[in-house]
């Protein structure tokens, strides 16, 4: 009976040694879960995609006030920036030792001359206004015109909402350079999705 019993406790013991495995390799199973999905989600926001809240109105209506948007950072990788992409990218007067995001429109290239008179935008000595379909209504006419110059491997931003947006013509630096690009706008996804064109 002894004997009995003895094997009896045995057999319990052998039994509950499995679970406490299985629970520790369950745990452990799940942590490498965690930590994996961590790791990718890491990966993917520093290299290839870029989250960017809107906080003002500057780019309606192509993006409204409080959008959320998604930039892919590998746009550019070879293929360079065209005039009408609208883009994430460092703003150049931030002050020293501080990076903060704007997104605008791409309006002028390298090389580019931009002339902004009355209420429009003329490109490389064109007697014809850039022809702007995404703008909402048009640009208040500036007091004089304004006359810039890009430089090479930089980019001249203006907001799509021209009425209400800090951008390149009020900006102390006045362009961009392409390393200061992060990516390009793909789509709005909250408070609703859409492509940003």
């Amino acid at each position: 009976m002894a004997d009995k019993n003895k094997s009896m406790e045995l057999n319990d013991k052998e039994n509950k040694k499995p679970e406490k495995t299985t629970f520790m390799a369950e745990f452990i199973s799940w942590v490498k879960v965690i930590l994996a999905a961590a790791c990718i989600a890491w990966a993917l926001t520093t290299f290839i995609i870029a989250n960017s809240n809107i906080p003002t109105g500057s780019m309606i209506p192509t993006i409204m006030a409080g959008d959320r948007v998604i930039g892919f950072r590998l746009s550019y990788l070879f293929s360079e920036p065209e005039r009408g992409d609208v883009v994430i990218f460092e703003w150049p007067d931030a002050p020293e030792g501080e990076t903060i995001y704007y997104v605008k429109r791409i309006i002028g290239l390298p090389g580019d001359t931009i002339d902004i008179i009355g209420s429009n935008v003329y490109l490389n000595g064109s007697d014809t206004p850039l022809d702007e379909p995404y703008l909402n209504e048009p640009m208040d006419p500036e007091p004089v015109p304004l006359h810039f110059e890009v430089p090479e491997d930089s980019y001249f931003m203006m907001g799509d909402n021209r009425n209400y947006s800090s951008d390149a013509r009020r900006w102390q630096n006045h362009y961009v350079t392409r390393d200061e690009i992060t990516a390009k706008v793909l789509f709005s996804y909250f408070p609703k999705f859409r492509l940003i064109d």
